[in-house]
């Protein structure tokens, strides 16, 4: 048993393990899913852009689709 008393569940602000830069997925590498696709479509015709292209990564289009939701203020 640790001599930490601290207990995560109780922090106002835990760390998180759920985070992770995108670059440093596992998966990253790998074609965008078909979830990622629709969503980023979608998003892009709300900010008036051109949709995405078709060989995305994962990690790729999550980064798009973080930077295209900061934009239209999601």
């Amino acid at each position: 048993m640790s001599d930490d008393p601290r207990n995560p569940k109780l922090d106002d602000r835990p760390g998180s393990n759920t985070e992770k830069d995108p670059q440093d997925w596992v998966s990253g590498d790998e074609p965008m899913t078909g979830a990622q696709a629709s969503y980023l479509t979608t998003l892009s015709e709300e900010a008036g852009e051109a949709p995405p292209k078709e060989d995305l990564t994962k990690a790729e289009a999550s980064e798009r689709i973080d930077a295209l939701k900061a934009r239209l203020g999601r």
